[in-house]
């Protein structure tokens, strides 16, 4: 038996090694990949996005207040475009709240002065020092609309004194899309180059939601490579990369802020932190303006919330590579997404994301049937060699090696294999993990609620043993709080440990015997969804592996 663990340890470390070596170890560095690095770094000679600017830091009430906007608003967000730059520095989704059943809807974007600055520029750049661009000092004049809707976009404009009018005209559509078509027009005889940029801002980083399964920070898919890069690392580094197509933003877990530079044009990214965090692009090839005449490029924004049919439907409609990675689907991506439009049509199905996930968990467990069958079958039989190893155990008590050649042999005898009670739980554990992943990035489990006492499925069980589920009048620590859920799963595992064939030895016993108790409070911050996919496929294992025993007549109590 203890060889037997030994090889099966060996062998569970092996398949670790490799999974990191395949999903998460960085790729080698070689001398083509630093030539490469040099070459993209170097190759660009496009004109530096830095600018000086002095910002005293006030509220974001003072910070909208200080310039003339103009309003937007559809059925998904409302906002202002600040004259002033001409940025977007201003938006509020309108359909999700900060917490559950408060009235205070979530505000993502805001004013470069406000210490939770956080905007995007758009414009012109160019390389000759001697023309004069607009910065974000600059003040834009509006013409027409005063106010931006799906049906009316807004026209902006900036001239200089050398005979050269730098316009904009911004639309929106009715969720999350703005467009921007821009515009330089010449008045002169002289000849210029111009490129195209645009560029997010973010002034502070962000609470970071977890630690290790999701990715919050700058992100990028460049050449179909996903590129995701914290902010520590860029308070660090900067990443710059040129690339044909592709997209990049500011992540967090349920919110995307992402530009989307012209089509069919080379653009170099940067990601950087000079006192706040950006991410931009910059046209590697410049438009001409020759004299007497103008030049116009189009690029979009999306600032959404990730939810999966609005960011698959701009991926599809925008033909925007590889855009749907905007949700951190992680490695498990094929099991991740499948199983996330299972419990969304369960849920179209039958009203209730909890229902859902019973739904999908009654339908893994049909998947896994004829697996678990065999290994129930399997531990049926070692329930019933119970007595015989006992035997074996008094009779090879002083000798360990002649105790393992009997047990060794009477394995053989009746066809057993000891192992085959894991190959079950060593499968369903990515499933476990990748529904772990949708119940925590996913922005349609947010506030959804189940019956009682769970109204978030994405959060944690919020009642506590030790205060009797609430019956007592006082709050408990978080570290205390093992709700509900989490013990009735820590019961169901119990039990159904109970069902299987004791390990034969004491120590093994004891430590299976605390395992239920261990999973209980290391599963009670997770999301109240995942326990309660854990408990209701615990009871129907158990239901499974009753049915198989009684099959195979053995006894289902120890």
């Amino acid at each position: 038996m203890e060889t037997r663990n030994i090889i099966a340890a060996i062998s569970l470390s092996a398949a670790v090694i490799l999974l990191y070596t395949l999903f998460f170890a960085p790729p080698p560095v070689t001398q083509e990949s630093i030539a490469e690095q040099s070459k993209t770094e170097q190759s660009s000679d496009t004109p530096s996005l830095d600018q000086k600017e002095n910002i005293t830091e006030i509220s974001r009430e003072e910070a909208l207040s200080e310039s003339e906007r103009i309003q937007f608003e559809n059925q998904s967000i409302i906002g202002s475009i600040s004259l002033k730059g001409a940025t977007i520095d201003d938006l509020t989704f309108k359909e999700y709240n900060v917490v559950l059943n408060g009235d205070e809807k979530v505000n993502l974007l805001a004013p470069r002065n406000a210490k939770e600055g956080y905007l995007i520029e758009s414009g012109f750049i160019t390389t000759d020092k001697n023309v004069e661009i607009p910065n974000s000092n600059s003040i834009w004049s509006v013409s027409g609309n005063k106010k931006l809707t799906t049906q009316s976009p807004v026209k902006l404009s900036w001239a200089n004194d050398q005979g050269i009018t730098f316009e904009k005209e911004i639309s929106i559509d009715d969720k999350f899309l703005f467009t921007v078509k821009q515009r330089v027009i010449n008045s002169t005889n002289n000849k210029y180059d111009f490129y195209s940029y645009g560029q997010i801002i973010r002034n502070e980083a962000p609470e970071i939601t977890n630690f290790y399964i999701l990715h919050e920070g700058l992100v990028a898919t460049l050449d179909d490579e996903l590129i995701e890069e914290d902010y520590d690392d860029i308070e660090e580094k900067k990443f710059s990369r040129i690339a044909q197509k592709g997209w990049l933003g500011i992540g967090d877990k349920y919110w995307i802020t992402s530009l989307i530079p012209p089509k069919g044009k080379e653009f170099k990214t940067t990601f950087d932190y000079k006192n706040k965090f950006r991410a931009n692009f910059v046209a590697t090839q410049p438009l001409e303006l020759n004299s007497n005449s103008s030049i116009e490029d189009k690029m979009q924004i999306i600032v959404a919330a990730k939810r999966v049919d609005v960011i698959d439907g701009y991926a599809e409609s925008l033909k925007i590579d590889k855009f749907d990675l905007t949700i951190d689907w992680g490695f498990l991506y094929f099991i991740t997404k499948p199983l996330f439009f299972g419990i969304d049509y369960f849920f179209k199905l039958l009203g209730n994301y909890g229902l859902a996930i019973i739904a999908i968990t009654i339908c893994i467990r049909l998947a896994f049937f004829p697996l678990a069958n065999f290994s129930f079958r399997s531990m049926a039989k070692m329930k019933a060699l119970t007595p015989e190893m006992t035997r074996l155990k008094e009779l090879h008590k002083d000798d360990k090696m002649k105790l393992q050649q009997a047990m060794m042999a009477l394995y053989k005898k009746e066809k057993v294999n000891p192992m085959s009670g894991c190959l079950p739980i060593l499968v369903q554990i990515p499933v476990f993990f990748a529904l772990y992943k949708v119940l925590f990035v996913t922005i349609e489990m947010r506030h959804m609620p189940f019956y009682g006492w769970i109204q978030d499925l994405s959060e944690r069980d919020p009642t506590s043993l030790f205060n009797l589920f609430g019956l007592l009048p006082y709050d408990v620590p978080s570290f205390l709080m093992i709700g509900a859920w989490p013990i009735a799963m820590g019961i169901s595992m119990f039990v159904q440990m109970k069902l299987n064939p004791a390990p034969t030895d004491p120590m093994q016993a004891k430590i299976f015997m605390f395992f239920p108790l261990f999973l209980t409070i290391i599963l009670a911050p997770f999301p109240a969804g995942l326990v309660i996919y854990w408990t209701i496929n615990n009871i129907l294992t158990m239901a499974q592996q009753v049915f198989i025993m009684k099959r195979t007549k053995v006894k289902t109590a120890t």
